[in-house]
């Protein structure tokens, strides 16, 4: 066979092999069986899997084929002990032609090993952590060829996802306990909505539903339809009262979530299809059910989250349908929990319904499998005032039932049965964030101004509801960015003029006094209409924002009119620009806007009305225009850093790809760097500038671009009085000198060291603690 044969036919074998892995639930099993066909598929002498515990630092033997077997989980090798621990220190191969003759050798005679010479090891390697080690070994003295090298690095590399997420799912247990004290867990996934919360993990029933449903033939359609119409009915009253029975607290626009089941149970989408295959011999729970998995799979196929999560409302709609044809059909009921304690909703898809039913008062905190923070689920645990982490992979809700949790919607962290010493420490971060929050609350009529009277004005970013963001108690000295597009994700197609006046005249109308900065449509990236989908490779350098806008003109002047027509008579208007990349998009954009300013000016001309002439701003997102500054500021009345988007595109990071998500960080030298000399250009140049990113909401962040030179900061409102209580307690000359040191610090670890030692030292320590 030729070399290339060969190569093809072990890439075959390495498939096969972790196929057969993944079809075994248990790893310890898994492992044996990888252990085996490796051994055999090489012919090799041994083959042996050792795999990291961190609490004792050692490297565990959990499987073999090849040593005696009764040393697995009997032999400990030290992390600096024997060639394992050489394999596991230097993170790379180990080819040894005789391994007795290696100065690391240790000899350990549970494993009988005396026979084999030859040794090849391989670190398991995830995320820059060492989580392993795979041997071979052969009784003959040679050197492993480059091909049994490259096979087993493949597999280690293969292996390393295995174990990750088994140890996630708690399928895996390194310690030789014999209690039954639950390890803890660590779980990561997305911040969707802030606050610190513990409880129990408790998973509603869904022992009922379309998935697991056997399709059945009826020979009464006409009962069966009857049937359905009584389930849809009964599901309508159910949304109805879960609609109506939110606290008075959540706006209507919010409780607008509920519109979309209102529209999936009418007779015309859902229904007619569910219908016509009643008729076609289905009874009603099978004809929902292939309709609706149908429409669910054309969802998911989709690449933007929001569509996909169009799926999530569909399927749970229907099981609640089919939950309400079974108890007409037969009294199947679904078992209700009973809820005694403080608990976190759990489930593998959290939905606006549920949401709204588990009982107030024992909600502490939601955890969504999957989702993300732009799911309706999100948005109503936002407006409700709950933690919750959204897009926990590889973890089910059965795994975190019952569980105690600790749950932080800052950071979107997730530990599953704390040992003692973190719960301890987690308790006291909610007390530090209870006992901070009163503090602050006490001075929130205070003006924002340091010790040493350098006067800062915050802002705040809306978008969700104008009647909860836009209160005179949290918007104070303005709204810094209003996002549009949220009320045009929460629809089924593009608003007209006329609904978009309304809107903005609400908001404008809101605060006539402060100035309201709108920016216009930005859409694509990680924020797709459902009703206008774009499909593309890499969307965060797509179609979006304003290139999605200047070559969708009549979207752009609708939108614009609406802006101009809302603010007839009031004087605090501004209109910000997305996405902007060249001086052309300025340029274009304002043409747009003045011939959209002329044609409301004509038509109101007769009434009397007075139409000013909003001030415009560009986002500083994109790194181009950072070297554009001051042909830009020729052509805008202000800036605004949005420094997420900055941060991305500076340090090459998807923030919503888990994968390297911790590599996204706005603290990074190089981003502060930017950030300062944002400032410093824009003060030559006269243009004022604002910061509306997440670093402006954070403590930390705060003292740094007050130090930088920025005045204007724009956040969200929950982090007003706590930015504002913050700056009355530290001096313009201390951020200075605490910017200094982030500037020539080498990393965010080191920028963070120094943030954390001057909070320490004013006895502010608890606003990075307490989940700031």
């Amino acid at each position: 066979m030729s070399p290339k044969s060969q190569q093809g036919a072990m890439l075959t074998t390495l498939k096969r092999i972790v196929q057969e892995m993944n079809q075994i639930s248990a790893l310890d099993t898994a492992l044996f069986r990888l252990a085996s066909r490796v051994k055999h598929t090489l012919g090799v002498d041994s083959c042996s899997i050792y795999l990291a515990d961190y609490d004792t630092q050692e490297f565990i033997l959990k499987a073999t084929n090849g040593l005696h077997p009764d040393a697995v989980e009997q032999v400990r090798i030290g992390f600096s002990e024997g060639l394992i621990g050489l394999v596991g220190q230097r993170e790379e191969p180990l080819n040894i032609v005789n391994a007795h003759n290696h100065p690391r050798f240790k000899h350990y005679p549970e494993v009988k090993e005396e026979k084999y010479n030859a040794f090849l090891g391989t670190p398991i390697i995830n995320q820059r952590r060492v989580l392993g080690v795979i041997t071979l070994q052969q009784s003959q003295m040679r050197r492993f060829s480059e091909d049994e090298e490259a096979f087993l690095v493949t597999l280690a590399a293969q292996l390393a996802l295995e174990i990750t997420n088994a140890d996630i799912r708690g399928a895996l247990t390194l310690s030789n306990s014999n209690d039954n004290i639950a390890r803890q867990k660590n779980v990561r996934g997305i911040a969707g909505s802030p606050g610190l919360a513990i409880g129990k993990g408790v998973s509603p029933d869904k022992s009922i539903n379309l998935k697991n449903w056997v399709v059945k033939r009826t020979q009464s359609p006409q009962e069966q339809i009857q049937l359905y119409r009584k389930g849809v009915e009964v599901t309508r009253g159910h949304v109805d009262a879960l609609s109506n029975g939110l606290d008075d607290g959540i706006p209507d626009d919010v409780k607008s979530i509920f519109q979309l089941y209102h529209q999936l149970l009418d007779a015309n989408s859902l229904g007619r299809e569910v219908e016509e295959k009643i008729r076609q011999g289905w009874d009603a729970a099978s004809s929902l059910k292939m309709v609706v998995e149908g429409y669910a799979a054309r969802f998911q196929a989709m690449d933007d989250p929001y569509m996909q999560e169009r799926a999530i409302d569909i399927v749970d709609l229907s099981d609640r349908i089919l939950a309400n044809i079974l108890y007409e059909a037969n009294g199947q009921k679904v078992t209700e929990k009973v809820i005694t304690e403080a608990s976190i909703l759990v489930a593998d898809e959290v939905s606006a319904p549920m949401l709204a039913e588990f009982p107030r008062d024992k909600l502490k905190g939601i955890i969504s499998i999957r989702g993300s923070n732009n799911s309706h689920a999100a948005i109503l645990a936002r407006a409700m005032g709950v933690p919750a982490v959204m897009g926990c992979q590889n973890v089910t809700p059965a795994l975190l039932e019952d569980k105690e949790i600790l749950l932080d919607g800052y950071s979107g962290e997730v530990i599953v049965s704390p040992e003692r010493n973190i719960k301890t420490e987690f308790i006291q971060l909610i007390d530090e964030e209870s006992a901070i929050t009163e503090k602050i609350d006490a001075e929130a009529d205070k003006p924002c101004e340091s010790v040493d009277g350098c006067r800062m004005s915050l802002y705040i970013n809306a978008g969700l509801s104008a009647e909860v963001e836009l209160n005179a108690d949290q918007i104070g000295a303005g709204v810094g960015l209003y996002r549009t597009e949220i009320p045009f994700m929460l629809r089924e197609r593009f608003p007209s003029e006329q609904e978009q006046v309304k809107l903005y005249r609400e908001v404008l109308e809101a605060a006539p006094s402060l100035p309201i900065t709108m920016r216009t449509l930005d859409v694509g990236g990680d924020k797709p209409l459902p009703y206008f989908p774009i499909n593309e490779e890499n969307p965060f350098l797509g179609w979006r924002g304003i290139r999605l806008t200047l070559d969708h003109p009549e979207i752009f002047l609708v939108q614009v009119r609406a802006m101009l027509r809302a603010s007839v008579g009031l004087s605090n208007l501004q209109i910000m620009l997305p996405m902007i990349s060249t001086v052309s998009e300025v340029q274009e954009s304002k043409r747009l806007i003045n011939q959209a300013f002329y044609e409301i000016s004509d038509e109101i001309a007769e009434s009397g009305e007075t139409l000013n002439k909003p001030k415009l701003g560009i986002m500083l997102e994109v790194p181009s225009v950072l070297y554009q500054l001051p042909q830009l500021a020729k052509h805008v009345d202000f800036f605004s850093v949005g420094s997420n988007d900055l941060t991305q595109y500076l340090l090459a990071v998807d923030r919503n790809n888990t994968r390297v998500a911790g590599l996204y960080n706005s603290y990074h030298p190089a981003v502060l760097g930017a950030l300062y000399d944002v400032v410093q250009k824009a003060n030559q140049n006269q243009v004022p500038v604002t910061i509306c990113g997440e670093i402006a909401g954070e403590p930390a962040g705060a003292l740094l671009l007050m130090g930088m030179g920025y005045r204007r900061l724009s956040m969200n409102g929950f982090n007003l009085r706590k930015i504002n209580w913050l700056i009355r307690k530290v001096t313009l000359d201390e951020c200075k000198q605490l910017l200094s040191l982030a500037l020539t610090s080498v990393s965010q670890e080191e920028v963070f060291v120094h943030l954390n030692q001057y909070l320490e030292t004013k006895g502010l320590g608890g606003l990075i603690r307490a989940g700031a």
